[in-house]
């Protein structure tokens, strides 16, 4: 979405939106028949109706905890130009019951804390009034830490065994011979007379695990949808960033690109260092990706995006190819999320599947297990369909 242009759009259309729709608001075209609205603008009246056509909360609603009003403080970036988004979010303040949440912090801390009101909270970003801000990091910081409890086993057992595993060599240096697992892989070849194994194939470790082995990136769509796959994002940031096997890059963008790499070790940084909303370029957020890329076989890229592209998509396609072409993995999440089916631009999953680039929603659960087929070089797509996980496919 871009900003509200009235280049294309007649005076009874502008007045439309401005009053509303209903029927006290009197706009007739000639004929006797209603203003109506494009498909662009139909989206930015019902923003606007869920702002100003709601009741008011009254203070001290806790709105804010609904995943619909953080979808909504996203979504206004996208269809308004900043000095309006500036009057909508203050509005909003009042009339979504925000203002006494964040204005006063002891009841900030009374609100049960949830993915749902971390959303809203770093939605809100730049406005949280100043003596709101700390208390804010501190409801944020309990969620990610208590997400990241939940996580981090897993992830940290899933990634390390699959490293274990791709790191295994059929020709070791003989310090570096694993006799167990050599001998399970030769039983076929034991032979009794000398009551010995021969084995044809050794089983080893190649590298250190102190060596970089997988270089994987995170690139983050900051769009309104996608506030909940931003939250699991930089915990699994986080994780993935502690491991010394792997070196971990996380990018968010929208129509800009911002690396956050630096904040990595603390998502609650990372968080307050996203701007939910707005457009989307992810043909410049693959640019960006690309030239991070220096192995390219040993390079992991996740697009975390529900694919609704504001750039060039053609190029978009090009660029995703000649990722894949080069030898990396490049994976697209249509949500990381607990929340069900995202919604997305099908054409452009069915369009990434034909060039090799499996793409699919995934819950926070299953993301370890994908990162280990990732990294061992898997197919993705077949380790998708096995945990019955559904996939895009070429039309």
């Amino acid at each position: 979405m871009t900003d509200m242009n009235p280049e294309g759009r007649d005076r009874l259309g502008r007045w439309r939106l401005v009053l509303g729709g209903h029927e006290a608001d009197g706009i007739m075209r000639e004929g006797g028949e209603g203003v109506v609205l494009s498909a662009e603008d139909a989206r930015r009246d019902s923003v606007l109706e869920a702002l100003y056509d709601a009741p008011n909360k009254g203070p001290g609603s806790l709105g804010a905890s609904s995943p619909r009003v953080a979808r909504w403080l996203g979504d206004i970036r996208g269809y308004f130009p900043s000095t309006v988004v500036q009057v909508m979010q203050a509005d909003a303040m009042d009339r979504l019951g925000l203002r006494q949440l964040l204005l006063e912090p002891e009841m900030l801390r009374t609100v049960q804390p949830d993915i749902n009101l971390v959303s809203t909270l770093i939605g809100l970003g730049r406005v949280i009034p100043e003596h709101s801000r700390e208390t804010a990091r501190t409801v944020v910081r309990q969620v990610t830490r208590e997400l990241e409890e939940r996580l981090r086993a897993r992830t940290v057992q899933a990634v390390s065994g699959a490293l274990n595993r791709a790191a295994r060599t059929r020709r070791p240096r003989h310090r570096d011979i694993d006799w167990n697992r050599t001998i399970a892989a030769n039983l076929k070849n034991y032979q009794p007379e000398y009551r010995t194994v021969v084995p044809e194939r050794l089983v080893g470790y190649a590298r250190s695990s102190n060596e970089v082995q997988r270089e994987i990136i995170l690139c983050i769509d900051q769009s309104g949808s996608m506030a909940e796959s931003v939250v699991y994002s930089s915990v699994f940031g986080a994780v993935l960033s502690s491991l010394r096997s792997v070196r971990t890059r996380l990018v968010v963008f929208d129509t800009e690109v911002v690396d956050l790499t630096e904040d990595l070790e603390d998502p609650v940084d990372v968080l307050f260092g996203v701007q939910l909303g707005g457009g989307t370029d992810i043909n410049r957020a693959l640019a960006y990706c690309q030239g991070q890329i220096t192995r390219p076989t040993d390079t992991i890229l996740v697009l975390i995006s529900d694919l609704y592209e504001g750039g060039i998509a053609e190029e978009m396609l090009r660029r995703a190819a000649a990722i894949v072409g080069s030898g990396a993995t490049l994976i697209a999440l249509l949500a990381l999320s607990d929340s069900g089916h995202p919604s997305f631009d099908s054409n452009h999953a069915a369009a990434l599947a034909g060039i090799g680039v499996p793409a699919f929603a995934c819950t926070p659960d299953l993301f370890p297990d994908l990162m280990a087929a990732a990294i061992e070089r898997r197919d993705v797509s077949e380790w998708a369909a096995t945990n019955d996980i559904a996939t895009s496919h070429t039309s």
